[in-house]
């Protein structure tokens, strides 16, 4: 399938200046449109907003400004890049007050000009992609991005998250095992400049202690016993991107005095490296335990602790949003349902305040491997409070199964 054309509006009023451009803008490989003033202009733009618009600043009518001013809440869809005389550049910083991208002088310079609208047109589709997640918050499900809720303390966590997603400050994730630590995190990067590069996870709970300095930051072949060869860590592979440590607190206090060093720097070292290689990564750090408190037990350097507490974000048990609990239950169900190719009963009076009695101590995660087993094997022909009981007795023995099979580990 053929790339679409990002669609480009150029207004003047003057004809040869009008065509001069939109054939500019045809050879480098853009959709150019036309009006030669203000009001058509708009009257385009309400019939299919365009990626960008090149518009002159003094027309007859209506003005560029009071063009802006039109456009009204669509201005931050779309980069507006007005043209202007060296005397009116006052005029032109007001029009980007009112939500212009850029302004070039006359006479213009093409590559400026085409310089200026690749970074609008860039800027733009981050926005577009943002309004499309928000969007979703006036869904009947509440959903943003990956996250599904619509409770009062998700919807706050929505609103930090959209102020957060474009910039590159570190973000602290704390929240108890299975509140979605990593589903916000993913959306953080989904709503970011860096979406389209690499989103790369490091389980720090995971990892061996001996092994992780060369995960996170790479090694040279021979740099140790069966290093056999150059190895990238993760800050590398993520570059350009964003890295969730994960369980950070559970990473030894030397290998965190390593990393506060490469955060700072902006650089790595590959263990047996002579010299240090820049990166770009922005870095989300998760635990389930409360910081605060982890920096007061040792379990968090406390430098490292500052440098990612940049913006926190606490993430709430599921006890504590019971009110999304029907709304995820039914997602889940109805997600499984498709998968497995299953019918999706109808819930029973007494389904609901059977979810809701329960305390969920695995919180989202839990909730989500009951509805997979409900899905699965619920008898039917309609969801009751015994068979959330039931899945509550076969989590009981699975965990039990695990914990039996672990200590036999051991011996």
């Amino acid at each position: 399938m053929a790339r679409l054309r990002p669609k480009v509006l150029v207004v003047d009023d003057d004809a040869a200046t009008r065509d001069g451009l939109t054939a500019l803008l045809e050879s480098w490989g853009y959709h150019p449109l036309a009006a030669g003033n203000g009001q058509a202009a708009l009257q385009r733009c309400n019939q299919d907003l365009p990626h960008a618009i090149v518009s002159d600043l003094m027309m007859p009518g209506m003005t560029g400004l009071q063009f802006i001013e039109a456009l009204h809440e669509r201005v931050h869809q779309v980069a507006i890049i007005m043209l202007t005389g060296q005397a009116t550049i006052e005029t032109a910083v007001q029009a980007i007050k009112l939500g212009a991208y850029d302004y070039l002088p006359k006479p213009l310079e093409s590559a400026k000009l085409r310089m200026v609208l690749e970074k609008g047109l860039k800027q733009v589709r981050f926005a577009r992609e943002a309004n499309v997640l928000r969007q979703k918050l006036e869904s009947p499900l509440g959903s943003y991005g990956e996250l599904i809720g619509k409770s009062a303390t998700m919807r706050q966590i929505y609103q930090r998250l959209s102020q957060l997603a474009h910039t590159d400050a570190a973000v602290l994730v704390s929240g108890e095992s299975g509140t979605g630590k990593e589903l916000v995190a993913r959306t953080l990067h989904n709503l970011s400049p860096r979406h389209e590069e690499t989103f790369l996870v490091l389980n720090c709970a995971a990892m061996a202690p001996t092994l992780m300095e060369s995960e996170l930051f790479g090694h040279e072949k021979g740099a140790f016993t069966n290093a056999l060869e150059r190895h990238l860590g993760c800050f590398e592979q993520a570059d350009g991107g964003t890295l969730l440590l994960d369980e950070i607190t559970e990473m030894t206090a030397e290998v965190q005095a390593k990393l506060l060093r490469v955060l700072e720097e902006g650089q790595v070292r590959r263990i047996g490296a002579a010299a240090s290689i820049p990166v770009g990564v922005r870095v989300v750090a998760a635990t389930n335990r409360l910081p605060a408190s982890a920096v007061k037990e040792g379990k968090l350097n406390r430098d490292l602790f500052y440098r990612l507490n940049v913006f926190h974000l606490a993430l709430p048990p599921l006890r504590e949003r019971a009110d999304d609990i029907p709304l995820l239950a039914r997602y889940f169900l109805e997600s499984f349902g498709e998968k497995y190719q299953r019918p999706i009963m109808p819930w029973a009076s007494d389904f609901v305040p059977a979810l809701l009695a329960h305390s969920w101590p695995g919180n989202v995660r839990e909730l989500r491997d009951s509805m997979e087993r409900l899905a699965l094997l619920a008898p039917g022909p309609t969801l009751t409070a015994t068979d959330v009981q039931q899945c509550r007795v076969d989590a009981m023995l699975a965990d039990n199964l695990a914990r039996d099979h672990q200590i036999a580990l051991q011996f």
